[in-house]
């Protein structure tokens, strides 16, 4: 079953509760190397008032998912609950971790899964062999989509007016020598991925690291995540990625299909 999603309201619309948004946002400013912050460090982060971001504070505090200090402000692991009531009630990540070892077996690579949440994916499932990344990543990590194989496959699979629109909204930085930035050839690049039905990218989200990415569909046909693989530059060339890797991922997002509805 496609379920629709209600239509986005604007912060004006009365419906719109600014007291949850601002709560979120505060929220949302914790994160690496942001584990404990000041109400001063929140309120730059969040470009809130430093009297809103008290009250939202002294709220989450109250309700478990803050706790202080005195001067510095943390997440309490029961925020936890909020991204676990999303893996529970999904069958994605339960149903594409096996699928996402099988395929790490047989490449001897890190395998992983995402969604699209704006123009960034969140990481839902993952089987890693070894670590390739100078950051860490596990379920809930995000990275930007616009420079990884698994958010070029989640974006050309957008309506392509969605996907000019996710990229005008932020600036695509230079993370690396390789990486593309300008939105005219990031729209044709998404209309390559959109025919060939893959995403490669070579060293763009970080040097030495290299990834290719299919779509994984529902059994509707709809596109409701992407599935990678991801190795050492030095180790695994591009063509040793088409050649062997991608007929192993598109295998796996057909054989997961089914379990999707």
């Amino acid at each position: 079953m496609n379920i629709q999603a209600p239509a986005p309201i604007s912060p004006q619309d009365p419906s719109f509760i600014s007291a949850l948004a601002r709560g979120l946002a505060v929220i949302r400013a914790f994160g690496q190397n942001r584990e404990r912050l000041t109400l001063a460090d929140i309120a730059k982060v969040t470009d809130l008032p430093r009297a809103t971001v008290r009250r939202s504070l002294l709220t989450l505090q109250s309700l478990g998912y803050v706790a202080s200090d005195g001067k510095h402000f943390m997440l309490t692991p029961s925020v936890l609950s909020l991204g676990y009531a999303y893996l529970s009630s999904t069958p994605l990540p339960r149903a594409i971790q096996p699928t996402l070892e099988m395929v790490s077996e047989k490449t001897n690579e890190s395998s992983s899964a995402a969604i699209l949440d704006g123009a960034e994916i969140v990481y839902v499932a993952r089987a890693a062999t070894r670590r390739i990344m100078s950051v860490g990543l596990s379920t809930g990590s995000r990275l930007p989509a616009y420079c990884s194989s698994l958010g070029r496959v989640l974006l050309a699979n957008e309506p392509p007016e969605r996907a000019r629109a996710l990229l005008a909204e932020i600036r695509p930085q230079q993370l690396t020598p390789h990486t593309v930035t300008d939105p005219e050839k990031l729209l044709a690049i998404l209309d390559e991925v959109r025919t060939q039905g893959f995403s490669l990218v070579d060293e763009e989200l970080e040097i030495g690291l290299r990834s290719i990415a299919v779509p994984v569909r529902n059994a509707a046909g709809h596109v409701v995540a992407a599935m990678n693989v991801s190795a050492q530059a030095g180790r695994v060339s591009r063509e040793d990625l088409i050649r062997d890797i991608l007929p192993v991922l598109v295998a796996a997002a057909a054989s997961v299909r089914p379990a999707l509805m």
